[in-house]
């Protein structure tokens, strides 16, 4: 008698544990459902991130984005053929600033699902694009060397700066979404600033 109760004891007491660990199992805080409801939650933040911009926004990155390839393109050119100290710390200082902003507006393109424009030494698709050298303007520049190098690149540059100035001018005014405005505004600040020393460099100041 003993021996069978306490088997039905322990077949109890199995039972119970058994009931025990399902509850368990079962409840919100397991580990998948923690995982999910994370995900759930990191893709309703990515859909709103992605959904808190507008056409102007759209159209600012995919027209910045091939403006400072070029102005990379024609800061690379000053390395080998500025003559002055101030003109390649000048391109130097565009490469820094500039590359970044690619990379960046890059990405907002990709997480919006837009196009991306493609890097390219043919920028006769942006030709009527503010402040874009054309590629007979491109020509004469990488043929450029010395003094003449400097004055046709601070002259380009500042043309180039202005159309910059005046696409960021447009995000700031129509765009929506904050980091885009927020760099439209760096820009233009950074930009006006570089556009005055160039004058300067030029005699024009």
């Amino acid at each position: 008698m003993t021996i069978t109760r306490t088997r039905s004891v322990l077949v109890a007491l199995t039972a119970t544990a058994a009931l025990a660990l399902t509850g368990c199992g079962s409840g919100d805080d397991s580990p998948d459902t923690a995982h999910a409801s994370h995900s759930a939650a990191a893709g309703t933040t990515a859909t709103a991130s992605a959904g808190a911009h507008n056409a102007q926004d759209v159209s600012f990155a995919q027209g910045m984005i091939p403006h400072h390839q070029q102005a990379l393109e024609m800061a690379g050119l000053a390395v080998d053929r500025a003559s002055s100290t101030q003109v390649r710390d000048l391109a130097a200082r565009i490469e820094k600033a500039q590359d970044p902003e690619i990379r960046t507006m890059t990405g907002w393109l990709g997480a919006w699902g837009e196009d991306v424009p493609m890097a390219g030494m043919d920028h006769s698709n942006h030709a009527g694009m503010t402040g874009m050298m054309s590629d007979k303007d491109m020509t004469m520049l990488k043929q450029a060397k010395g003094t003449d190098f400097d004055t046709m690149f601070l002259t380009m540059m500042v043309q180039h700066h202005q159309g910059a100035v005046e696409m960021a001018g447009t995000e700031r005014a129509k765009g929506e979404y904050g980091p885009a405005t927020s760099m439209a505004g760096s820009i233009v600040t950074a930009q006006n600033a570089e556009i005055k020393e160039m004058k300067k460099l030029l005699g024009k100041g």
